[in-house]
């Protein structure tokens, strides 16, 4: 029986592109075997550089995965302040205060993509609210094959100006790819004009499936959004909202958005007058998934995600050093 095991073990290892097989054989020898990249050149009779080429891609593409265990250091820290003062897991991404904005959403974006694999599994319905943030994470995001999963676009994205549809449907499509998950798009405006049309396309049987599924997530993957920061969220850059609608949210006391539905800093959504015209799911409905991850970065965004944990809509948070430390302070 062994003898067996190995020859069908043997069969798939041949199956596998020539790159993967050595980047796995190096990555077993680097990592399992603590050989240097010397010795592995040696071995594999190839030159150091390839060996640093092969183990870069065997972490890029998910062979390798790596975690840090520091309980010592100033992130654990504030991940537990965050804990106790909020109830919110947190994963704090080291940063330097001296960095721009665009370098701390890459670096934030790139740690966002390697964690969220420990979130994403078999079975699952995850709903991806489209924006800045997420665009970027989906850039970096590190293969996890699954089956069954569903990758569900959480609200519109046509503006006066665009459909939306390949902006939206490129983000969905490397989350789709990155976990061998189908893709189920949302193909409605991001803001209605009327409100009646919005309730009564909400009637028709097509939406109600995808808001069906909206209901019944498993995790939500989303940032928060905010017209202060330096790299502006996309709703506030996209076309998507006029002279009148700023004038709204501005009398209303918003202070952002999630998933291009607004809250006050309170966590509270009533009485905001462009949310009755906003497809993005309402809160209580959101709030339903069991992990609800919220990826931020940057200062300027400490009072939209302040809202967002007022309104009880994260679980896990993801945020650089700069604004955890803002979010304790």
């Amino acid at each position: 029986m062994d003898t067996n095991r190995t020859a069908e073990r043997d069969r798939a290892r041949e199956q596998l592109p020539p790159k993967t097989r050595e980047a796995l054989r190096a990555a077993h020898l680097y990592y399992m075997q603590d050989l240097t990249m010397d010795a592995i050149a040696h071995e594999l009779h190839t030159s150091r550089s390839s060996v640093s080429r092969l183990l870069s891609h065997a972490r890029a593409s998910g062979l390798v995965e790596i975690s840090i265990h520091s309980p010592l250091d100033l992130p654990s820290r504030l991940e537990q302040e965050i804990l106790e003062a909020y109830g919110v897991g947190a994963h704090v991404v080291p940063v330097p205060d001296h960095a721009t904005d665009v370098d701390r959403l890459e670096r934030v974006a790139l740690s966002a993509a390697r964690i969220l694999g420990r979130f994403v599994d078999s079975n699952q319905t995850i709903g991806i609210a489209w924006g800045s943030t997420m665009g970027a994470v989906s850039r970096h995001l590190v293969p996890k094959p699954t089956h069954n999963t569903e990758i569900v676009q959480l609200n519109g994205a046509g503006n006066l100006r665009t459909t939306g549809i390949v902006y939206a449907s490129e983000l969905l499509r490397r989350f789709g790819d990155a976990f061998g998950a189908h893709v189920q798009q949302f193909p409605v405006p991001a803001f209605f004009d009327d409100p009646a049309t919005k309730r009564a396309f909400w009637r028709e049987r097509s939406t109600r499936r995808l808001l069906d599924l909206q209901g019944r997530l498993d995790v939500a993957l989303f940032g928060v959004g905010s017209p202060f920061a330096e790299v502006p969220s996309h709703v506030y850059q996209g076309g998507y909202l006029e002279r009148a609608d700023y004038e709204g949210l501005s009398r209303d006391g918003a202070v952002g958005d999630v998933a291009t539905v607004f809250y006050r800093a309170d966590g509270s959504t009533d009485g905001i007058a462009l949310n009755a015209r906003a497809t993005g799911p309402e809160f209580h409905v959101l709030r339903r998934a069991p992990r609800r991850i919220c990826v931020v970065s940057g200062r300027a965004k400490l009072p939209s995600l302040r809202g967002a944990l007022a309104a009880d809509l994260i679980t896990d948070l993801i945020v650089d050093e700069g604004t955890a430390r803002g979010l304790v302070e």
